[in-house]
């Protein structure tokens, strides 16, 4: 896989274009799919790592005007080319969101309800999005969500990963839980990666200043844009989704579907059991998911969750 160089060389031309030199680019936290600089005071630059994720920055200059449009708090798109001919690395340029991501935050309970409830309000405003309404984004990928549990549990137990009665308590589980999920939920454009590493805040007010890194988006259940936040983080979550929104679906139809993702996932990852020591997700080790349901359940949920177990 080709790999794209920040070179120094590439960094002064582009820098060039923006009308600056590269004595003002400084990098920033680095994420999986791509290098991450700031470029002067108000830009970021951003250069995939490898052509592997070269479509993730085509799809993200495709969607973040969208998004914005329905209101998100996003940055703002400068440049963007993928064609290599003026440079020879594809990158974008957006307007600099100021803030500290969450996941180098330590917020207090009350600033991190405060911070997740204003996530769910940008959920909202995003979820709005539906093919019909947004027939441009042709490039999205469509994802129906429809990872069958029962089947992975049933893998998992005749791998050795679970027990049998390990396996039959989680099937029951499950079978609570399928009769609050609707049949067919209608596909809305998600983040994808709604994580505490693509938060930006001001610290000393737990305010959101915008979302970042829209590689993920794609078409899929809205609950699944609930995934990638800790279930401590959810009810505040889903409390700014439904002020947003309007959603006249009540308790516990949405707690149950985003716990289903939770699950799910969380199964899915002993699957994937090898550490991943530096990457700043949360879901890196390969016990977070587990441990954060366990977490969540021991520690007094409000209502409806204690009900779903």
């Amino acid at each position: 896989m080709s790999a794209y160089e920040t070179s120094d060389a590439t960094l002064a031309a582009i820098a060039g274009l923006l009308g600056t030199t590269a004595e003002h680019i400084r990098p920033l936290p680095q994420g999986v799919a791509n290098h991450v600089l700031l470029l002067g005071d108000d830009l970021v630059l951003r250069i995939p790592r490898t052509e592997q994720f070269l479509p993730d920055l085509v799809k993200e200059a495709a969607v973040i005007p969208y998004a914005r449009r329905a209101g998100v708090r996003t940055p703002e798109i400068v440049a963007f080319d993928d064609t290599c001919s003026v440079v020879d690395v594809p990158y974008m340029v957006l307007t600099r969101t100021r803030g500290t991501d969450v996941a180098c935050l330590e917020l207090p309970d009350a600033d991190a309800a405060r911070l997740y409830q204003q996530v769910g309000r940008e959920l909202g405003k995003l979820h709005r999005l539906t093919p019909d309404t947004a027939p441009d984004l042709v490039g999205v990928p469509a994802n129906d969500g429809n990872a069958d549990p029962w089947a992975l549990t049933g893998r998992l137990l005749k791998d050795g990963w679970l027990d049998a009665e390990t396996a039959r308590w989680l099937t029951g589980w499950f079978d609570r839980l399928s009769p609050h999920l609707p049949a067919s939920p209608p596909p809305v454009l998600i983040h994808g990666d709604i994580a505490a590493q693509n938060l930006l805040v001001s610290p000393e007010t737990a305010r959101l200043n915008g979302i970042v890194d829209w590689g993920d988006a794609e078409w899929s259940d809205p609950a699944a844009d609930f995934a990638k936040v800790p279930l401590t983080g959810i009810p505040a979550m889903l409390d700014g989704y439904r002020q947003e929104t309007g959603i006249a679906t009540s308790p516990p139809s949405w707690e149950a579907r985003v716990l289903w993702f939770h699950l799910t996932w969380a199964l899915g990852r002993l699957k994937d059991p090898v550490p991943r020591p530096g990457e700043r997700h949360w879901t890196a080790p390969p016990a977070s998911r587990l441990l954060s349901l366990l977490r969540f359940f021991t520690s007094a949920p409000p209502a409806p969750w204690a009900d779903l177990t």
